[in-house]
């Protein structure tokens, strides 16, 4: 561990996600990995695409992520298929008065972007978030922008309905670092929500939990989380099987390797812990790496299976191709740490 990430400050870092974890959990009921998916996103200045059916809270969560944030500017772009570019960069409009053009800022120079229903927009202004998301800058006019610090894009879309959408293209989808799905509440959450819900949308309650310079503990202790040389091989191994299998057309691109690698890192670190284990790139496969592979069509119609099953099915390929290692992870770590 660096100088610059003490124990201590460890401990700081740890205590920040999980009061921003508990306050977005007090508005999301039932998801815990759902919502610690999202915060490991924010924590590697990765981005998030939310897909699920109609009603799973997929806004709610994106809007709670950014209301838990203190001083963090928040916008929200609602994609229709007359959305333009310019709606979501910004453009530059003629003052009279000055007799110049003044750039005005479009919603995605923000801390927290929320892209509701991304597959609504035409691919001209989905095109426009790639720079964005890529890069955290937008060029307009030729002049060149930075944008805020953090930047944590998150789209939702609605896989089930397709009259008036627009898949998103694979080079966009690489572009997020995780895609993840909330699914359905359990009998008991569901009967929480109502009764929450009584009174009004418990989003109107919610109060900031953590301030924007906090964050900065977390990307620092992020990037001090020990991943053994074994795990990272590991990584490398899975993410280069993809490439190879006849299950798979397209398989995941070296961008893969890399957010696993820091997924697990901050996976690691929300769950308490200065290091990694194999456990922790078992549980993100599928939510970093599947929506990066282009899967043979056969694997999901023959075998009547839904994405997240077939890219499961992948993974359980890959690793009879690179098998997990088993060394005493705990006790490795502590000696890197001493």
């Amino acid at each position: 561990m660096s100088e610059a990430t003490r124990p201590e400050s460890f401990d700081d870092a740890i205590d920040v996600a999980e009061r921003l974890r508990r306050n977005v959990e007090t508005v999301v009921l039932g998801k815990d990995d759902a919502v610690t998916l999202v915060i490991a996103a924010l924590a590697c200045g990765g981005h998030v695409l939310l897909e699920d059916v109609p009603g799973t809270a997929k806004t709610v969560l994106a809007r709670a992520i950014a209301g838990s944030i203190e001083g963090a500017i928040a916008n929200r772009i609602q994609c229709t298929p007359d959305l333009q570019p310019t709606d979501i960069t910004g453009l530059s409009i003629w003052n009279p008065q000055t007799r110049l053009f003044e750039f005005r800022p479009g919603p995605v120079f923000a801390n927290v972007v929320v892209v509701d229903e991304v597959n609504r927009a035409l691919p001209k202004a989905q095109s426009a978030l790639l720079e964005a998301m890529a890069e955290r800058q937008v060029t307009v006019d030729g002049v060149t922008r930075s944008l805020p610090v953090p930047f944590l894009l998150i789209a939702t879309e609605n896989p089930i309905e397709q009259d008036g959408t627009f898949p998103l293209p694979e080079a966009q989808l690489d572009r997020f670092f995780l895609r993840t799905s909330l699914g359905y509440p359990t009998v008991d959450d569901e009967l929480r929500i109502l009764d929450d819900q009584l009174h009004g949308h418990p989003l109107r309650k919610l109060r900031p939990a953590v301030k924007l310079e906090e964050l900065d503990l977390l990307f620092t202790a992020v990037e001090d989380v020990y991943v053994d040389p074994l795990l990272k091989r590991w990584i490398v191994d899975l993410v280069r099987a993809t490439r190879d299998l006849d299950l798979v057309q397209v398989g995941a691109s070296v961008r893969g390797s890399l957010a696993l690698e820091r997924a697990v890192r901050a996976w690691s670190l929300l769950h308490g812990r200065h290091y990694a284990v194999p456990e922790d790139v078992e549980a993100l496969f599928v939510p970093v790496i599947g929506h990066r592979l282009m899967l043979a069509p056969e694997l999901i119609v023959e075998n009547d299976l839904s994405r997240d099953e077939a890219v499961q099915r992948v993974f359980e390929a890959c690793k009879e191709r690179a098998h997990r290692p088993e060394p005493a992870w705990g006790a490795e770590a502590r000696a890197a740490e001493a």
